[in-house]
């Protein structure tokens, strides 16, 4: 079963992507920008806590022409509240730059739901949140599930309350090598209060540490 980075493509483009990892030090894969990422977010919510509740993100890998819509629910633990819990969603869709909603199913193109119990930790808004057993593939709109794999998501960084933004990297052990990934809080598990508009500040992701592994 081939596992490519975080993401499902066919077979053959794992077969040529195991042949190159052969050659090349894995780098961070080029995406959209951060200030991409968040023109593409929904407002965020402001809840009683700076940390739980559903987070979202929005980015483009321009390496694999895919979307990938990631979507954090996070809990505290009750007896030990710098431990979290809770899900990690994948909605990806092969497509153009064009596209960054899903387009119709044509031909091979691939759009799939992946989800995975996820565990975490946080000490004040320093955070990190990762996929944890067994992936679960949720749904394929189009394309086939046949010959792929999963590799399990890891997301480290910061939250700024005052934005509601989680300002992480993704390292999943494959080729997403501090992949800047930009969350915004949606939704309080209590219900949303938008924050309205906001101006956020730059966002720097950590260097690579070339190797590929968390």
């Amino acid at each position: 079963m081939q596992v490519y980075s975080g993401r499902m493509r066919s077979v053959g483009y794992g077969v040529a992507a195991l042949v190159l990892a052969g050659f090349l030090i894995p780098q961070p894969a080029p995406g959209s920008t951060v200030s991409e990422q968040r023109a593409l977010l929904p407002e965020p919510a402001e809840c009683d806590d700076p940390i739980i509740g559903v987070w979202k993100s929005h980015n483009y890998n321009t390496f694999q022409e895919q979307w990938t819509e990631f979507t954090l629910e996070v809990r505290r633990v009750a007896d030990d509240p710098q431990t979290l819990e809770g899900r990690i969603l994948n909605h990806s869709w092969m497509a153009t730059d064009q596209h960054p909603q899903p387009p119709d199913c044509n031909g091979f193109d691939l759009r799939y739901e992946v989800s995975m119990p996820a565990r975490g930790s946080a000490k004040s808004m320093d955070v990190e949140f990762w996929g944890v057993g067994t992936w679960n593939m949720d749904n394929i709109h189009c394309g086939s599930s046949l010959g792929f794999g999963y590799n399990l998501d890891h997301f480290s960084g910061t939250i700024d309350p005052e934005i509601q933004e989680f300002q992480s990297v993704n390292n999943d052990g494959g080729i997403a090598v501090n992949e800047p990934t930009v969350f915004r809080r949606i939704r309080c598990f209590e219900g949303p209060a938008p924050l309205g508009d906001i101006e956020p500040p730059p966002f720097q992701p950590p260097r690579s540490r070339g190797c590929g592994f968390w």
